[in-house]
Order: C-alpha cells, then structure tokens, then sequence
C-alpha cells in the first residue's frame, strides 16, 4: 500500500566542529606546501644565481680594469683624453687633439693610418670621413690637419694657369676662429702621368674671394700643402672610368694664430683653449654646380668616439673617474655605467633581489692607474659595485617570473578542479549526514526530520555517486518508515480522544455529588476534569502542555498561598508553613495551572528536605512583580543541573533504587508558568534550596 505524503518539519543543520574539515584542511594544505615550494624553488634559484653572479663579478673585475686601461692607451683612448670636450657632435666640424705630435701629410697611407688607428674620422652614410685635427706639439707648428675620403668618379684636374675653377674637382674651406673668417679654394692639379693607373696630385690653396674664379694676380698660399689621391680600383660595381673609386685627401691648413702664440711665450698653452670653439668647413666639389662630393655639415654624420661611449662598457654601478694630475683644478671626468635594465625589471623583484643575502659580501672594488699622455698625465680610478649586475639578473628574473607564474596558475587550476569535482560534493554529503545525525540525537522528533534530506543530486557513476546513491535510497527507506510512525501515532491520539471522551462522563457524575465549592473533593475533581480537557486528543505530554490554553483570571497570592498550605496534607506534603502577610496580592493567572505548578515543586523540596524539616512558604512584591518563595533544608542542587532540572525527562532518581520518576514535574512547572507570562527558577542558598515563582502584578 503506497502510504501518503506527510508534511515533515525542517530539517536543521548542525555547526560541523574543526574536526570535520580536517581532511579538506590537510587537501588544501598539500596544494598550498605545492604552491609555497614553487615559489621557495624560484628564491633559492634566485639567489643561487646571485651568488654567482657576485663571485664573476669580482673575478672579471680585474680583467675590466686591464681592458679599460689597455683602451685608454690605444691612440683611440688617448684622442678621447686629449679631447675631454668633445661632446660626440659631427657637425660643425671642430678639430681635436691628435695623440701624435704631427702627422706625415705627404704621405697618403701614414696619414689615413694615423687618423684610422686613432679613431679620429667623422663618417657619413655615402662612406664618406674626414678628420680635422691638430698635433699634440705646439712646436710642430701651427696646423690644422684634414684627412679624409670619398667617391668619385674621373678627376677633372685644373690646367696651369688657368682661372675658371667650377670646370675642375675642388676644395672649399672655411674656418671660423676667435671672431674670425678665413676661406680656401683649393682645386685639384694632377701630378700623374696620363694612362697610369692611380692618379694623383695636389690641391693649391688660393684665398677665396667669393667669385667663381680666380684672379689674373691670384697666387697661390705657400704654407697651404694638400694631397689627393684616387685609388685604381672601384669602390662598386663596374669598371673605370665608369664606376665610383675612393679618392684620398690630406691637407694641412695654416693658421697664423697659432704661429703668433708661439714666440709670445716660452711655454705656450697647448692645446689651444679655444680649441672647441673653431669651426670648420670642408666642401669636396665636382666640375660645375653639382651637390658636393663630401660636405662636412651634411647631415647623418658618425662622430668620433668619445669618453661618454667608453662609459658604455662600464656596468651599473661601476663609476671610471679621470683626474688631470698636472693641472689640480681641471674638474675630474667622472662617468657611470648606464643600467640598460632600467624599466625592464620588476620593482618587486628587484627588491627582492635586493634583499637575498649573499654567502660573502666583498668590500668596494677599486682600481687605480696612471696614463701619460704627450699632453700630460691622467689618474684613472675605477670603482666597482657588485650589485649593478643585480639590475640584469633582475630583467632575467622578471622573464622567468613568467614561468612561474603559469606554474601557479596551473596548482590553483588542479585545486579548483579537484575542489568543485570532489570536495564540494563530498562537502555537500558530508553536511547533510551530519543533519540527519544532529536531528537523529537532538529530540524525539528528529527521526521524522530525517525525510527533509535529499541527496539524489549527488548520484553519479562515480565512487561518490555510488555512496550517494546507496545513502539517498537508505533514505528513502527511513522516510517511509516516518510516515508509518506518524500514521501510529495519529490512530493512538484517536484512541486517546476516545479514552479521555469515555472519562469525562464519570468525572461529571462525581461532580454532581459534591457540588458544594467549598468541598475539597469538589475542587479535586475539577482538576481532574481540567487534566481530561488537556490531555484530550494529544498524542504526548510534551504536545499536550504545549497545546494547553489556560484561563486566566485574577487571583490574589495572599489567599492561594494560604490555602495551599492549609491543604497540603490532603497531597500527603506535612509540614508546609506560610507566615500570612496579611495584604491582598493581586495577579492574572489560571488557578488550577499554578496549584499543580506549586504542588510539583513542594513534592520535588518533599523529597529532598531533611527529615522533620518544615517547607515554608513566602510572598513578596516589587518591581511590578509578585515573587512565591519555596524554601527547604536540604542538599544543594548540582550546579550543572540548576537550568537542567526544568527540563522534560531530567530527573535525579537512582536507578539502582529503583525509582520510576519521568522527571516530568517541574518541566510542568515551568510550561504553565511561561503561559501565565511569569518564570520560576532554582537556587541554592546556605543549608537549603529555594525555588521563585515570579508573576506579573495584575494592572
């Protein structure tokens, strides 16, 4: 037979205590060790990496200081010493100070080798260079040297005597120097013979007048000497004299300022002081109107190197100082190395890196040399710090970040997997195994609280599918059960409701033989009618207090007290004493509910008082409310069972006596006392045990 669906109270959940998460604890805990190993991984690499990074730090720091040193005594060091003020500029040409103390200008391949090994040419994107420079010896002679080279095709060379010059290949210079202006022209006159491969010849400088030409009267500068020479083999693709070859070109250009300080002074200064303010301009210049063959102002132009680009092989933290010594108040050179790393490391790791200790921290690193030059001596220091090279390890570092970023990702993506599959659902399990357990155990109706659980949701194919699968048909079988219980104890609360009908027609023939008020049998039946009335169609105690509706009317605590222990015998309670207060004291309260509250507790103090001990009785008002006192000497209740005892089944009788008590009495008490809005409670005091029934006084 299919039974009926039921209604089923809620069903509650219990607070799962620390232990039940202990094995999600230890789960989350595996993947967070696996996530903290990961990172303690990447530190120890990291630092590793340091250590090392400082232990080659100090063992290349000597062979950097011999690299540095050995540069700056190569003619291409040395031309960057001699020339602090150079600024890496190419245009507008200014001269510098050569490591030699002249140069063999007559003599093409000497003069392109010097200028070459001395890094001193400014070069342009055709592959054009041109070096303008000075010696290093003042008594060499007042010069200004340009060497160089550019393309060309077949030289025009200028025939003797004659005066138009926009027909023949060309010089043009200009030099601009302590407010003054001189101008060249310089065109080319061949000294080869005809048909030989390699021609050559010189450039005559004439003082440029701004005409086209030259004078009838012009004559040549004698301290005006250039070279030029064209190579016979092409520079691209083709064959002579088609194709683009190299031409070769040394002048040396007189200036008379630099000759007149010589006898001013037996010790001239050189070089010149001035010397980064002149200015010069060279134009190389083919037959008519074309742009020029080589231009020293024309844009794209490469600079010789200079200090600052030494500075370039210096690492961050590294700082080349370079101090005149035979001029003490000639500023020092001071130059850092660049962090090149700079904005590509992370701020965190960099930090870190910072941070990471080191098996041995070396002092601060420093070299020291001396450079002699033909100009004077430099002291050259060079201070090393290994933590520059932390600034690379940490670009390194951010990069690898990366890895172990995805690393992570991929332990929070397993415990995400694995938390949502399988932990979550035997979360879900484990809570509502716990309810029906809370439920089960907490009171008689949690058995039927169990049929609110529902854990079909959690089947599957899988081992904990499977479990809730087997639970959720268990379940199914205790619901069942359930509802046979409730259908039991509707047909014994029928049988009750028949049972307290069949008692209410003898209670009512008793009443009419005593229905005089002031019987006692009269008011004892009453009672018993009030008890039938309660108890009619409930199906426990429990359920019949709390379905109990009581009438409550005025009633004065004087007389009731009074006539409590007037009558307490009747109930087999001697003994019970109330000093009369003499007072009316008026309350709202149903008087058979609070007689059978003050008789279960005088039975209660009947059984716990000393043997021939009065029970006393007493009343007293304040604070809106009226409080009956039940005193009697006897053993202390347990402190552990004060609130208990109120409860339904509490009880102190000794099983091994063989007491029948249901601990049912005072949780009465208790009941109809909430009903009639008031409270009663249990305490100790010396020698005995009171119990305080509170009321609130009537309006």
């Amino acid at each position: 037979m299919k039974l009926p669906e039921l209604a089923l109270p809620l069903l509650e959940a219990p607070r799962l205590g620390l232990a039940s998460f202990r094995r999600r604890l230890l789960f989350r805990g595996v993947f967070l060790l696996l996530a903290l190993a990961t990172l303690a991984l990447a530190v120890v690499l990291l630092q590793d990496e340091k250590e090392r990074s400082w232990r080659n730090y100090q063992q290349d720091f000597g062979k950097k200081q011999a690299d540095l040193m050995a540069r700056l005594r190569h003619p291409a060091g040395l031309l960057a010493l001699l020339n602090p003020q150079a600024q890496g500029d190419a245009a507008p040409l200014r001269p510098l100070v050569l490591p030699y103390p002249a140069l063999d200008f007559d003599d093409p391949s000497k003069a392109m080798q010097a200028v070459e090994l001395a890094g001193c040419p400014v070069r342009w994107p055709d592959d054009s260079t041109l070096c303008a420079a000075i010696g290093n010896n003042a008594y060499a002679g007042g010069f200004i040297y340009l060497v160089g080279s550019f393309r060309a095709g077949d030289l025009v060379a200028r025939e003797p005597g004659a005066l138009e010059l926009e027909a023949v290949h060309r010089a043009r210079i200009r030099l601009e120097m302590r407010g003054e202006l001189q101008a060249w022209v310089a065109p080319f006159e061949r000294l080869s013979l005809r048909g030989e491969p390699l021609v050559r010849g010189r450039l005559t400088g004439y003082a440029a007048s701004g005409e086209p030409g030259l004078a009838a009267d012009a004559k040549p500068l004698r301290d005006f000497r250039g070279w030029l020479w064209q190579s016979a083999t092409c520079s691209t693709g083709g064959e002579p004299p088609d194709c683009l070859r190299r031409v070769f070109f040394s002048i040396r250009l007189p200036v008379e300022a630099f000759r007149e300080a010589l006898p001013a002074s037996a010790h001239p200064a050189w070089p010149p002081s001035d010397l980064d303010r002149i200015r010069v301009h060279v134009q190389m210049l083919a037959p008519g109107n074309g742009p020029p063959l080589l231009d020293s102002n024309a844009p794209g132009a490469v600079a010789p190197p200079t200090l600052t680009d030494l500075g370039r092989a210096l690492q961050p933290g590294e700082v080349l100082t370079i101090t005149r010594q035979d001029i003490p108040r000639q500023p020092a050179i001071v130059l850092k190395g660049r962090d090149e790393a700079a904005g590509r490391g992370s701020p965190l790791i960099l930090r870190l890196i910072d941070r990471l200790p080191v098996a041995a921290r070396p002092g601060p690193l420093q070299a020291r040399e001396t450079i002699t030059t033909p100009v004077g001596s430099y002291e050259v220091r060079l201070n090393g710090d290994p933590r520059g090279s932390d600034r690379g390890l940490g670009v390194i570092a951010t990069r690898m970040s990366w890895y172990v970023a995805a690393m992570l990702g991929a332990i929070v993506l397993a415990w995400l997997l694995i938390e949502v599959g399988l932990i979550r659902r035997i979360v879900v399990l484990s809570k509502r195994a716990a309810a029906v357990s809370h439920n089960v155990q907490q009171d008689a109706t949690g058995g039927a609280r169990i049929g609110q659980l529902d854990v079909s949701d959690l089947r599957g194919s899988d081992e904990l599918g499977i479990l809730a699968g087997g639970l959720s048909d268990l379940l199914q079988r205790v619901k069942g059960d359930v509802q046979r219980e409730q259908l039991r104890a509707q047909r014994e609360r029928d049988t009750l409701q028949a049972v307290g009908h069949e008692l209410l027609s003898p209670l009512q023939s008793l009443m009419v033989l005593h229905p005089d008020a002031a019987d006692p049998a009269h008011r004892y039946v009453q009672r018993m009618q009030q008890a039938v009335r309660v108890l009619y169609g409930q199906a426990s105690p429990t359920e019949a207090l709390a379905a109990a509706q009581l009438e409550l009317a005025p009633l004065d605590l004087e007389r009731f007290l009074r006539h409590v222990a007037d009558n307490a015998h009747f109930a087999g309670i001697d003994h019970v004493r109330y000093p009369a207060a003499g007072a009316p004291c008026m309350v709202r309260a149903d008087e058979f509910s609070l007689e059978d509250v003050v008789t279960h507790i005088l039975r209660n103090a009947d059984r716990h008082r000393r043997p021939g001990t009065p029970i006393t009785l007493s009343l007293d008002v304040g604070d809106g409310q009226a409080t009956m006192a039940i005193d009697n000497e006897g053993e202390a209740i347990p402190a552990a069972l004060l609130e208990r005892i109120f409860d339904y089944g509490v009880s102190d009788a000794d099983p091994a006596e063989g007491a029948q008590r249901r601990g049912q009495g005072l949780f009465v008490a208790r009941t109809y006392m909430a009903k009639m809005g008031g409270t009663v409670r249990a305490v100790n005091r010396p020698g005995s045990v009171r119990f305080e029934l509170a009321l609130p006084l009537a309006g």
